[in-house]
């Protein structure tokens, strides 16, 4: 194992658009609730997940920790509801067409108006000496084909070199990561520098650090797992991603066909990390939990089902579209009770004894779902 690897607890944040945003603000009330939220070293993100985690980020000063869990978390539901309740993605396309300025940067003005007022990176906590996780914020370098990460310490990847303490917009951030092809995508993102060169770094060139076109994260690892798998040993993987739906004939137009091929390979982006990920946890390598949106609550075996969960089927939550959508309070409802509920799942399965104990948590039975009315 790298010496790299700390026993610190990474979270990471899946894509999948609100459907994403919304069922990843169950799973903190959950890891909240059980005392894990304030002992996160990392949050890593990417796309519909990024936007959970730079408010989280972007809030993390007033959540008021006791105990070792946040009183106030509802702040940041709250926030992230008011994010889920305002349409992006179809307003920023017709502006971006008939107005002056990009897709991208519509998308971008929407999160600072309902979310982010003007915050920066810098703006994220300081994650020295352990007092607040880091948040990663995780998009597609498109030029270099490579992980592109923001973060308060520094931005960029391996190939291109890295801009210390950046000023870039949370929102500017935040858009970059849930850049989805074709229609969001791309990001470009003018860079004052100066940038510091890594060592094998291979395109620590003007053309390549001027200005980087930026994508969706999830062009390039849909869960946020690679930021967190090199660094850290205890792995708590939210995933809300959309499962491709077989097609007996499928559009051979050429629109309609590069979606199709799109979607096929971010099915098999996440499919291999997700193999990347278990075949860890079976091997010992590293430890902690996956839950899925398409995950069945039958699969972990538990002996309880305080919940009642066993009856009642996530099937169309998993299936509601990939948008950044208006979103009805009540299908926001139920997404954030089926996070809460799977996620209570798959802690209680697997979350180490050793490891709670170490920590001084106790993973208990659940009292009762967020909201009225389950999913």
């Amino acid at each position: 194992m790298s010496d790299m690897v700390d026993d610190g607890i990474a979270l990471c944040l899946s894509g999948g658009g609100y459907r994403a945003m919304v069922f990843h603000l169950g799973a903190l009330l959950r890891l909240n609730e059980a005392g894990l939220l304030s002992r996160l070293s990392r949050v890593s993100s990417v796309s519909g997940g990024s936007i959970t985690a730079a408010y989280l980020g972007l809030r993390w000063k007033d959540l008021h920790f006791k105990d070792g869990r946040a009183a106030n978390l509802e702040a940041v539901v709250t926030g992230v509801r008011k994010m889920a309740r305002t349409s992006v993605d179809v307003g920023a396309v017709l502006k971006g067409i008939l107005l002056p300025g990009s897709i991208s940067e519509r998308v971008a003005a929407a999160y600072d108006e309902v979310l982010f007022e003007g915050a920066t990176l810098a703006d994220l906590p300081d994650d020295a000496g352990g007092k607040a996780p880091r948040f990663v914020l995780n998009a597609t370098n498109v030029q270099s084909a490579a992980l592109w990460r923001f973060s308060r310490p520094y931005m960029g990847d391996y190939r291109v070199g890295r801009v210390r303490s950046p000023k870039v917009a949370l929102s500017l951030a935040v858009a970059a990561s849930s850049a989805f092809p074709p229609i969001l995508s791309p990001l470009t993102l003018p860079v004052d520098g100066p940038y510091q060169d890594v060592d094998g770094g291979d395109l620590q060139r003007p053309e390549f650090r001027d200005a980087v076109v930026l994508s969706d994260g999830g062009v390039y690892d849909n869960l946020g797992l690679e930021t967190a798998f090199k660094r850290h040993r205890t792995l708590l993987v939210s995933d809300a991603g959309q499962k491709i739906q077989a097609e007996e004939g499928p559009a051979d137009d050429w629109a309609r066909h590069s979606l199709r091929i799109l979607d096929v390979v971010d099915n098999q982006v996440r499919s291999l990390r997700k193999r990347q990920l278990i075949g860890s946890f079976e091997s010992g390598e590293r430890t902690g939990a996956y839950w899925s949106v398409r995950t069945r609550f039958e699969d972990y075996e538990l002996a309880n089902d305080p919940l009642g969960c066993c009856a009642r089927s996530s099937d169309p939550l998993a299936a509601v579209p990939t948008r950044l959508e208006a979103m009805p309070d009540k299908l926001q409802e139920r997404l954030m009770n089926w996070g809460y509920a799977i996620t209570d799942a798959a802690l209680r399965a697997h979350f180490p004894q050793d490891l709670q104990a170490r920590l001084g948590v106790v993973v208990s039975l659940p009292n009762g779902f967020p909201y009225p009315g389950g999913y």
